[in-house]
């Protein structure tokens, strides 16, 4: 990880950010049941109470137990319990049986949070500049699991035919559509993409290296759910045409006909299920929970292709990662408002960062030289580098002031319950 230079949130006290990072993942679960946190909808999911859990016991694990001497852990047997894929770690608990865990309750772990979060903040005086970096390391992690949680949550109330809402809300009437997509030319010849050594970065976005990009353009927007719509009523799905093989068989194999939560009406429309409930498909708002393959298809279909990690990130640079529709803290009444938004026009490239995580045809492939972290928490990225597809740019489920052009989410082709939409590119 880097650090050499702080972006203002991260020049804020590290203890003062501790509090607000750790605190608002237990404002995100707050309106759950213990019955809501316990329950894990598919393999790929995991229980709220488990995402709650393994985070800290990240930082009981790394920082406490390794660096802060005479600290006894919480609860030995919570170890096996919340270590995700750490081997070096030693054995765990099968991902696709934690949500078999109804105990430990919510109250247990929340109390365990607040004993780590204590600990946390009497030690940070005294932490070596090596233990400070792992608390570092520990925020951007919690960050990560916030958003997984409100997908997991949302995938897991997907399932109940009764659709209840994590925070019900009336919506105000659908923003304009932005009107047709404008290409704007991107950069070609010898770029620099990773990250430059400014502020904290997760291992697999370095080293800085030369990219060579042909000369292409990139939309403007991300795809719109009626453009999306329109692929569908053309017969997108039904065309293998469009399709990857492997995308294909995906298609036949799971009956799709529509991205996930999408429901067809009586009277023909569309509306798809979200944090706040059911609600009809905003026309203008980029579509979202598409996985790969359908991304790759609406590319084919609309006669172009879907950016290279190295365009999209020459075509951010310089942008601020602050902006777009991400994830903020509550207002006054305890509620979020977590999803894509139409775009505003402009000139230049937008909604680069927030609404819509934007797939890319770039494989998760380490860069030239890459050298994953020592210790233990070298195994966070880089043994993932196979048969995924990188995404880039944020939702509107991703913390504010946690991604940065450099930044590489990653997924499987297949999967589509995160917060995925589409940007298009094309050869010029």
């Amino acid at each position: 990880m880097a650090t050499s230079v702080k972006t203002p949130e991260e020049s804020a006290p590290l203890a003062d950010r501790l509090r607000a990072v750790r605190g608002l993942t237990v404002e995100l679960s707050a309106s759950l049941s213990d019955a809501d946190a316990t329950v894990q909808s598919m393999d790929d999911a995991s229980p709220a109470k488990w995402h709650l859990a393994h985070v800290t016991w990240f930082f009981e694990t790394f920082l406490l137990r390794d660096h802060v001497p005479g600290y006894r852990t919480f609860d030995p047997r919570y170890a096996f319990l919340f270590n995700s894929y750490y081997e070096a770690e030693g054995q765990r608990h099968a991902r696709a049986r934690r949500g078999l865990l109804t105990r430990p309750t919510l109250d247990e772990i929340l109390n365990w949070r607040a004993h780590v979060d204590d600990a946390v903040a009497a030690a940070l005086p005294g932490l070596s500049a090596e233990a400070r970096d792992l608390v570092e390391l520990g925020l951007h992690h919690e960050q990560q699991h916030q958003e997984l949680l409100l997908t997991d949550i949302l995938h897991l109330f997907a399932q109940n035919p009764l659709e209840p809402a994590v925070w019900p809300a009336a919506r105000p009437a659908p923003a304009p559509s932005p009107g047709p997509i404008r290409w704007i030319e991107g950069a070609a010849g010898i770029v620099k993409i990773g990250h430059d050594g400014g502020g904290f970065a997760f291992d697999c976005e370095g080293p800085r290296h030369p990219a060579l990009l042909h000369p292409h353009a990139i939309a403007d927007r991300a795809i719109t759910n009626a453009e999306y719509a329109a692929f569908i009523a053309d017969g997108g799905y039904a065309r293998p045409a469009h399709w990857l093989a492997d995308g294909w068989a995906w298609v036949k194999a799971n009956a799709v006909e529509a991205p996930l939560y999408w429901r067809r009406e009586a009277g023909g429309g569309w509306t798809s299920f979200d944090l706040d409930g059911r609600h009809p498909v905003h026309p203008g708002a980029p579509v979202t929970h598409v996985n790969h393959y359908e991304a790759d298809a609406y590319a084919h279909w609309a006669g172009a292709r879907l950016p290279t990690e190295g365009e999209w990130e020459a075509a951010a640079a310089g942008m601020d990662p602050m902006r777009g529709n991400q994830l903020d803290a509550a207002g006054g009444d305890a509620r979020f408002v977590v999803r894509p938004r139409a775009a505003s026009r402009s000139d230049a490239p937008h909604q680069m960062f927030g609404d819509v995580w934007e797939w890319t045809s770039s494989a998760y492939l380490p860069y030239p030289g890459f050298r994953p972290a020592a210790g233990a928490v070298g195994e966070y990225n880089g043994k993932f580098m196979s048969g995924q597809f990188v995404l880039k740019g944020g939702s509107c489920a991703t913390p504010r002031g946690h991604v940065r052009a450099s930044y590489r989410n990653f997924f499987y082709p297949h999967q589509r319950w995160q917060f995925t939409g589409i940007r298009l590119a094309k050869d010029l």
